[in-house]
């Protein structure tokens, strides 16, 4: 019998090598969307579908009014435009094909597509909150360093913290997706969820995932703790400077300019540590709750957000209450 040779022994280790690379994660997952509500997935799809038409009219309108009119060139509505920005990418990541799966039942994504749609999703949420945390700054500098707000806050540093803000979200939620595509996944390729959530995925693999979830754990704990903190630092000295003011006009007005953002952060930040708790803690709690919620954690804010500041804002009420007069409306 003919020994084959070491040469050929080593191209035949490096080929299985090369097989196994190749067969550890699936070509694409199946996406069941509400496991238990495979029924009314249907009609949930309607409400879903005219929240995102909202989000998605609402935030094109902001962007487009803050990009031209030169009087909204300003910190305030810069941040704001940003807000709007990641609000749109945030939503359109997720719901054109949520709504797939729950009226045409097209829950097949592929591997990459799906580390894809998980790396938007997670880095926007940081995103979206990082944006809320430099809004409450500018609140800050606006209310308690009035003279100085335009100088400390200028074109340069609004750039600069919104260019931070994104990076921080990319170098967080980049290293979840190479950990994710360095481990081997089971035959078991069918996610029970509606969009390509990061736990969901994991539970997928067969090695051991104990450094996937420390390190999503410890990432979103560092961006929520960081964030909120300054916020809360930020709204807790505006309070002290407000209440100090002579006539209860000023005070008024100066709550006033914070009661927009404020509204804007309850309902982020609320929806978030409930999707946190009820996943980690809520194990009573149906699949399908769970599923709910977190995707209306990521629907919500996008819809009420232009909503909250149109209707808040009396610049932009004007300003959209005159574009739709140009356009016959």
């Amino acid at each position: 019998m003919q020994v084959p040779s070491e040469k050929a022994r080593d191209k035949k280790g490096l080929m299985s090598s090369l097989n196994s690379t190749s067969l550890s994660h699936p070509p694409s997952f199946l996406l069941l969307g509400i496991p238990g509500l495979e029924k009314e997935q249907f009609w949930i799809a309607f409400p879903f579908c005219i929240m995102y038409a909202i989000a998605v009219l609402g935030n094109i309108i902001l962007l487009i009014i803050i990009k031209t009119e030169s009087s909204l060139h300003e910190p305030m509505y810069l941040f704001l435009a940003m807000l709007a920005f990641t609000d749109l990418v945030l939503s359109t990541s997720m719901l054109p094909k949520m709504l797939a799966i729950f009226w045409w039942g097209s829950g097949e994504i592929g591997f990459v597509s799906c580390l894809v749609q998980l790396f938007f999703i997670h880095n926007f949420t940081a995103v979206e909150s990082g944006v809320l945390m430099a809004m409450a700054l500018d609140r800050y500098f606006a209310i308690c360093y009035p003279l100085r707000h335009s100088s400390i806050l200028s074109m340069p540093v609004v750039t600069a913290l919104g260019s931070l803000v994104l990076l921080r979200g990319v170098l967080i939620v980049s290293p979840i997706c190479f950990l994710l595509h360095r481990k081997a996944f089971c035959q078991h390729r069918v996610i029970s969820h509606s969009y390509c959530e990061h736990m969901a995925v994991v539970k997928l693999v067969c090695e051991d995932t104990r450094v996937n979830a420390i390190y999503c754990i410890l990432g979103a704990f560092a961006v929520a703790t960081f964030d909120i903190t300054v916020i809360v630092v930020s709204y807790t000295k505006i309070l002290r400077v407000v209440l100090r003011l002579p006539s209860s006009e000023s005070q008024h007005k100066a709550f006033n300019t914070c009661v927009s953002h404020v509204c804007v952060i309850l309902p982020f930040y609320v929806s978030a540590l409930f999707t946190y708790l009820t996943h980690w803690f809520g194990h009573s709690i149906p699949q399908h709750i769970h599923i709910l919620v977190a995707n209306l954690y990521l629907l919500v804010p996008p819809t009420v957000n232009p909503i909250i500041y149109g209707m808040r804002t009396k610049q932009l009420r004007h300003k959209i209450a005159v574009l739709f007069q140009r356009k016959g409306i």
